[in-house]
């Protein structure tokens, strides 16, 4: 059977919730984050601040320099987190296949379905109108398509408040005349790296083999070359498994030297309580470290991460890894500790993160 996969992803989500709460904000620019002199980022922004090229994760000075009479509103995840269950109660009516990606979007498997008729883009059109009528104030895009990959693409197509299909016979043409840049996980250092190469779109990546693209472009190159011919088997999965675990932090003033190890240690102790955190919530499953890694972001805003396989998560493994990327002549804007995870299913492989 042909799978029928849409992808939502609500409008502006947190500004939306802002703006419905205040509509004198609605028709002026105006995001959500955290404030200029915290050094906080944003976290989403509405349409009006976009025109002046605002955007989500912006540094929140960056934003007031393009526009000064920006309207900022602190961050509530209290109330967006309570919305966004609403939003998946109404995916629930659909289908029970509904993967979240984050509170404002979802992938939903709506392949066998009765309602509407069978059609995916009804029931895309219908849960979009329901979001509306019942949300007030609220609004959601779609994607359909015949995968994950290709629904996510599309819900991009028509926003805000729109939905576009592709259906299964105008894949090819489709992914052909696609930007390389629309690629999830094609981020702008590798467009960039494409575009030195020669590569614009993804018909300009046809004719190199799997073995060839992973050498220019690594382990992805694998994934590329399913997704430049608009293959993507990966199924819409209820149980998202965790792959990481890790905290960051932004400081008030850039800082150096043993001051970065101080906050080092900082760091290292939240994440540990978040780790113990996720471990006493799990199912009996077990979880060896993968990877440790630092992420150091500089003054000027160039970021450098390092990650090595160890087989503790103590704090030495994390100074050993900072002290062998960090640039001692700089000043640090932000540090951040964590590690990837790998599940083991098997109960008999009893492997346990080791904290200490």
């Amino acid at each position: 059977m042909q799978r029928k996969i849409i992808h939502i992803d609500m409008d502006c989500f947190y500004a939306s919730i802002e703006m419905r709460r205040h509509p004198e904000y609605r028709d002026i620019p105006m995001a959500v984050g955290g404030t200029a002199e915290e050094r906080g980022v944003l976290c989403t922004c509405n349409y009006p601040a976009r025109k002046f090229g605002i955007h989500s994760a912006m540094a929140t000075f960056q934003a007031f320099k393009k526009y000064p009479k920006l309207i900022l509103l602190p961050v509530d995840m209290r109330t967006y987190h309570a919305e966004s269950a609403e939003i998946f109660k109404i995916f629930k009516r659909y289908t029970t296949r509904i993967e979240g990606l984050s509170l404002d979007e979802a992938f939903l498997d709506v392949t066998g379905s009765d309602t509407c008729n069978g059609s995916a883009s009804l029931i895309a059109e219908e849960i979009r109108n329901t979001i509306k009528t019942e949300r007030k104030g609220l609004t959601a895009s779609a994607g359909i398509a015949p995968n994950k990959f290709l629904a996510k693409v599309a819900s991009d197509w028509e926003k805000p408040d729109g939905q576009f299909t592709i259906n299964p016979n105008e894949v090819a043409e489709f992914t052909k005349a696609l930007p390389l840049g629309k690629i999830p996980g094609v981020g702008e250092v590798l467009e960039k790296k494409m575009q030195s190469l020669g590569f614009q779109l993804c018909r300009d990546i046809l004719p190199l083999s799997r073995p060839e693209l992973v050498y220019h472009f690594g382990s992805f190159g694998d994934t590329l070359y399913d997704l430049v011919r608009g293959i993507d088997e990966r199924p819409v999965s209820k149980d998202r498994t965790r792959k990481s675990i890790s905290t960051e932090n932004t400081f008030p003033k850039d800082i150096q030297g043993n001051d970065c190890l101080n906050e080092l240690r900082t760091e290292y102790f939240d994440f540990l309580k978040r780790a113990h955190k996720f471990i006493e919530t799990e199912n009996k499953k077990t979880y060896p470290v993968f990877h440790c890694f630092v992420k150091i972001k500089y003054a000027d805003f160039k970021t450098t991460t390092i990650e090595r396989a160890f087989n503790d998560v103590s704090f030495k493994r994390f100074e050993l890894l900072f002290k062998e990327r960090y640039d001692t002549r700089k000043m640090v804007r932000l540090l951040g500790v964590g590690i990837h995870l790998d599940e083991i299913q098997s109960e008999k492989d009893d492997v346990q993160m080791t904290l200490f």
